[in-house]
């Protein structure tokens, strides 16, 4: 019985450190010596415009998952795509990016970084 009450403990707490970690939109405005500067971006349905938060930095961990995002209208969430390549060091980080940042469970570093989903282009003949 000990054994079992255990057993269970330690799934409720890996389950709650899962939990734990966040998932945010951002605008990444600048990558350097491994970590990211972002601002936290928020949808206004009253003016229908996007809010950014103050600068953030964070580290990114070492095996960090850099992808381009997919949307999937079934769950409205950005999900992983192909790879990018080079990972960070993609020439399209040296100007602000749309993307929807991972961090660990205890919100100290960023474990995957998905890119893209900011919206609808705007085409250029309007």
């Amino acid at each position: 019985m000990l054994r079992k009450l255990v057993c269970l403990g330690i799934v409720a707490v890996l389950s709650v450190s899962v939990a734990l970690a966040d998932e945010f939109r951002c605008a990444i405005t600048k990558v350097e010596d491994g970590k990211i500067t972002f601002a936290k971006t928020k949808f206004n349905k009253d003016t229908k415009k996007v809010e950014k938060s103050d600068p953030e930095t964070l580290p990114v961990a070492a095996d960090c998952k850099v992808n381009t995002g997919k949307f999937n209208k079934d769950t409205k969430k950005l999900e992983a795509g192909d790879p990018v390549p080079n990972g960070l060091k993609n020439e399209m980080f040296s100007k602000e990016v749309n993307a929807t940042v991972i961090t660990d469970a205890d919100n100290k570093k960023v474990v995957e970084i998905r890119v893209g989903g900011g919206g609808k282009k705007k085409d250029a003949n309007k």
